[in-house]
């Protein structure tokens, strides 16, 4: 600990990204990044920036996001916030609609940014628990708050809310801003954009890390009311004016025109995890019904941490969170066929009938 620390820093326990060995021949398994490449039209667009701009600024509004959005969302420019991914979108979102009185409210079990962030920004907070099964509880989150955030899927569960729940949650708030963060919907959600117009008191957060490949380029955005996406403005425009890069900017363009890669690769995804989940049970996992690029299972004869050592040991990496709850869940991501099938035959050797 340094004497010249902050206070705040001092007692701060920032958020631990998964594993990222600099080994070969992993099946890495453990940072749900899309086993699949992105659009090849992202490729060429990247290279041609490079070659010709770099020596210029990049857009400060990420204008050209915003309009690629807007066509394969159907919302307005007014209406978008475009960051550096959507962990620097999430702490705009803290600093600019959450810091209240009252304490905002998050599962207790869930992306593990959320309470860090609130620490950082002296935010108070109150996490709500998920139900025996894991799901989320609308009526728990009917009392004084300064905000909700809401990870749909939740992670690390994966476990979904109908769009139905969420709007009678938003309904239930009128007087706070609820945040949907939509990291994963493209894997068999429903999500809340639609709903968008309707609720001033909505914002919408995605990423293009996992169902567009893009983790490497580092974008994500926001949708909402444009009073909302006005105050995130303000904190990014006091922060960095800059935040996405020219190849982040036309990278990501060309990966949301993309339709028919961006559901080729989604679409295979979904596949293996039915094939992931149904092999997992038959070992004896319980697995909890996925609707993200990964799943979260344990298995009743056999400790957690037994397994992922044994699965590394097999070069296999998964992700284990030593929390209440769920310290005897294993969250695997979803990767490509072969993955599937080196992981399950390492798992029958590690759980064998």
């Amino acid at each position: 600990m340094s004497r010249f620390w902050s206070k705040t820093i001092c007692g701060l326990s920032p958020y631990v990204p998964g594993e990222q060995p600099r080994v070969d021949d992993l099946v890495k398994l453990n940072t749900n990044e899309n086993p699949y490449d992105p659009s090849p039209r992202v490729v060429e667009a990247i290279a041609q920036e490079a070659a010709q701009r770099l020596r210029l600024y990049p857009e400060p509004e990420s204008d050209s996001v915003r309009r690629a959005v807007c066509r394969h969302h159907g919302v307005s420019p007014e209406q978008v916030f475009v960051g550096n991914g959507s962990d620097e979108v999430l702490a705009h979102v803290f600093r600019a609609l959450l810091q209240h009185e009252a304490p905002i409210l998050f599962p207790d079990v869930t992306y593990t940014f959320y309470p860090v962030f609130a620490r950082l920004y002296g935010i108070a907070y109150e996490t709500v628990a998920l139900d025996a099964h894991f799901n989320v509880r609308v009526d728990d989150y009917v009392r004084p708050n300064g905000g909700i955030v809401l990870a749909n899927p939740n992670a690390p569960t994966g476990l979904a809310l109908p769009i139905a729940q969420i709007e009678r949650l938003l309904q239930r708030n009128r007087d706070s801003v609820v945040v949907v963060d939509e990291a994963y919907v493209d894997f068999g959600a429903e999500s809340a954009v639609p709903l968008v117009g309707r609720y001033d008191n909505l914002l919408v957060v995605h990423t293009l890390s996992k169902a567009r490949s893009l983790a490497g380029l580092r974008v994500g955005f926001a949708m909402g009311h444009p009073e909302l996406v006005e105050g995130l403005e303000r904190v990014k425009n006091s922060f960095n004016s800059y935040p996405l890069d020219r190849l982040a900017i036309v990278g990501a363009v060309a990966a949301l025109e993309d339709q028919d890669h961006f559901e080729r690769t989604r679409q295979s995804i979904m596949i293996t995890r039915t094939v992931v989940t149904e092999g997992l049970r038959e070992l004896g996992f319980e697995v909890l019904p996925s609707c993200a690029n990964f799943v979260f299972a344990r298995h009743p004869q056999h400790d957690a941490r037994a397994l992922l050592r044994g699965l590394r040991e097999a070069r296999i990496l998964v992700r284990h969170f030593s929390a209440p709850r769920i310290e005897q869940f294993l969250r695997i991501s979803i990767g490509t066929d072969y993955d599937a099938v080196a992981l399950l035959g390492a798992l029958r050797l590690l759980v064998p009938k």
